[in-house]
This record gives C-alpha cells, sequence and structure tokens, in this order.
C-alpha cells in the first residue's frame, strides 16, 4: 500500500490550519490544543517546516508561526517533502538511485512515468486548497519524458 506517513499527515493538518487565517500567528502549543495533538509532536513538525521555508517563526509578545508565502503558493508536495524528503515511490526514480538492476530494468522508465504524475498532481493541491472546505476539481497533463 502507498501511504504517507503520520507525520507527514499532521504536518499537512497543521499548515491547512495555519493556511485558514494566514495573517494569524500561532504559538506551538495554541496549533497543539487546536488539532488535539502532543506538544512534542508539533514542536518537531514546525521546526522542520520552518526550517524548509514553508514556516516563519516570530520570538516574543504576539510571536508563534504564520507562513513564509500565501497558501495559493506553497503546495502539497512542499509540506511532504518538508517532512519525508525527495518523493520517489521507486528506488529509480531518486536523482541518486542505488540500485543494482538500474541499467536493465525494464520497468524504470514507466516507474519514472508514474512517479512524475503523482508529483504533478501534488504539485496540483495547494494550502489554500486543503484549507478550503470543499476539493476543487483538478486538471493537470503528465507527459512523457522522451
Amino acid at each position: 500500500m502507498l501511504r504517507i506517513a503520520r507525520l507527514t499527515d499532521y504536518a499537512a493538518s497543521l499548515m491547512a490550519h495555519v493556511a485558514h487565517s494566514p495573517e494569524r500567528r500561532v504559538s506551538a502549543q495554541q496549533l497543539g490544543q487546536e488539532l488535539a495533538l502532543p506538544g512534542p509532536t508539533v514542536a518537531k513538525l514546525l521546526k522542520q517546516l520552518t526550517q524548509a521555508g514553508l514556516l516563519q517563526s516570530t520570538r516574543g509578545v504576539g510571536g508563534g508561526y504564520s507562513l513564509a508565502r500565501a497558501p495559493e503558493r506553497i503546495s502539497i508536495a512542499g509540506v511532504i517533502e518538508a517532512i519525508e524528503g525527495p518523493m520517489a515511490l521507486t528506488e529509480c526514480a531518486l536523482a541518486n538511485s542505488n540500485c543494482v538492476l538500474e541499467s536493465t530494468c525494464a520497468t524504470r522508465a514507466n516507474w519514472q512515468v508514474i512517479n512524475r504524475a503523482v508529483r504533478v498532481a501534488l504539485e496540483s493541491v495547494t494550502l489554500a486548497d486543503m484549507a478550503a472546505p470543499a476539493p476543487r476539481a483538478l486538471r493537470f497533463n503528465v507527459q512523457r519524458k522522451e
């Protein structure tokens, strides 16, 4: 089964929650309470999302976390990569593959097409979409790289 990690799911929920009111600064404790997530988990995710440039942190009175860019300019692909690293469904889809069968693999090219299709789909969904009450219709075109 293809599945994102639980922490990545939490990160997407956290980011969508912040995207509901992008002008608001919110503390880690406040986010944990509003999303019913453990404080240490929220702190870990906020650190990773800030390091990835998706959130910004402001210290002091009135400080907290806020989006680093408009929610329309942050894709769910960016959130996933911030938590899990580069996206690849198979080893050969990575830039620096370590697969010993790569040079003779009959399915490598098709896995790369599939990987690109998944990536394009995830790049097509923004935090604004995730924060919206109803999903929007997605349209995208994946072209083969020959």
